[in-house]
């Protein structure tokens, strides 16, 4: 009898002994995982793992993924170098090319008149010489397309976010808007286009901003501007000084933007089927967002199709310094 009544006793035991197994092997489970995923965790970020040499499962599994994060570390070191070592090319090609490039267009453009003027008063040579200055103005298409296919590749190693080093310095709005009328000043005269500036008190439109990188930034928006606007039109620029920002502003009367292009405008490489035929990368735009934020600024687009856009480009009057 007494026996009998053992029985549920020894079923309770072994049933409290399974499952106290149990619980412990699956917080030992537990914990074995959560140690293998943070060795994971290291291995990704590079960090090498300690290992014992112990010749244990564990510690064989942590020399595999050292090995793999020391062979990962010296691909991503390489690729790092080829990278930079492209880039730095691109650059310097691109800064050797544009020089005599731009002595080819002069002297090209001198051709011309020089090839009219003769035309205009030796009429036995006029034919030759009328033949000649199409050659010559063929030669000045073909050096402004190559001029353009120079500076876009230019815009495209700067887009690399290593290529973009900011110093922000204090600087006043004028020279930066002067730096960047004079950067898009022939194209505009090729369209007889008028740059406009509106307001000429720029006495407190003092900024803190990278003055290379920034007049880089507001050249692409005139640049834009002068493409996108019909000949004989004008691009107006404004400057105000507000408590925080001094606000430049790029108004022109071109083809406009959709709202629902507004947004996608400063993606890299984004070209609105609009103006497909018009030759662009999509790079302009996305390198005066990067530029700006990364000086503590921003950009805004105010547009409508059919009746022109006005980006407003706001520049921080902090100091670095007084913002950390």
């Amino acid at each position: 009898m007494t026996a009998f009544y053992m029985i549920p006793g020894c079923v309770l035991l072994c049933a409290a002994i399974c499952i106290t197994i149990f619980l412990y092997e699956r917080n030992k489970s537990k914990k074995i995982l959560e140690r293998v995923l943070q060795e994971l965790d290291d291995a990704i970020t590079g960090n090498l793992l300690v290992t014992a040499y112990d010749e244990s499962l564990d510690d064989a599994i942590r020399d595999r993924l050292n090995r793999v994060v020391q062979i990962s570390g010296m691909q991503r070191d390489e690729a790092q170098k080829e990278r930079d070592a492209v880039k730095s090319l691109i650059s310097d090609i691109s800064h050797q090319v544009r020089t005599p490039l731009s002595n080819i267009l002069l002297y090209s453009e001198l051709l011309e008149e020089t090839l009219q003027s003769s035309c205009a008063h030796i009429s036995p040579a006029a034919k030759d010489l009328s033949a000649a200055g199409q050659m010559a103005a063929k030669i000045r298409q073909q050096s402004e397309k190559l001029d353009f296919f120079i500076r876009e590749l230019t815009r495209s190693s700067y887009a690399e976010q290593e290529m973009i080093s900011i110093t922000p310095q204090q600087v006043s709005a004028k020279e930066l808007i002067d730096k960047a009328c004079q950067g898009a000043e022939l194209a505009a005269l090729k369209k007889g286009i008028r740059i406009l500036r509106q307001n000429t008190d720029y006495a407190d439109c003092i900024c803190f901003a990278d003055p290379k990188w920034t007049v880089e930034a507001l050249e692409n928006i005139l640049e834009n501007a002068v493409k996108y606007s019909p000949e004989a039109s004008d691009i107006a620029i404004t400057a105000a000084s507000y408590e925080s920002f001094v606000c430049v502003e790029i108004k022109d009367y071109g083809i406009g933007i959709s709202e629902a292009e507004q947004g996608a405008i400063f993606r890299r490489f984004y070209r609105s089927p609009q103006v497909s035929e018009t030759p662009g990368f999509g790079i302009g735009l996305y390198l005066v967002r990067e530029v700006l934020s990364r000086q503590g600024g921003y950009v805004k687009v105010q547009s409508s199709p059919g009746a022109g856009s006005a980006f407003q480009v706001f520049l921080s009057k902090l100091s670095p310094l007084r913002k950390i």
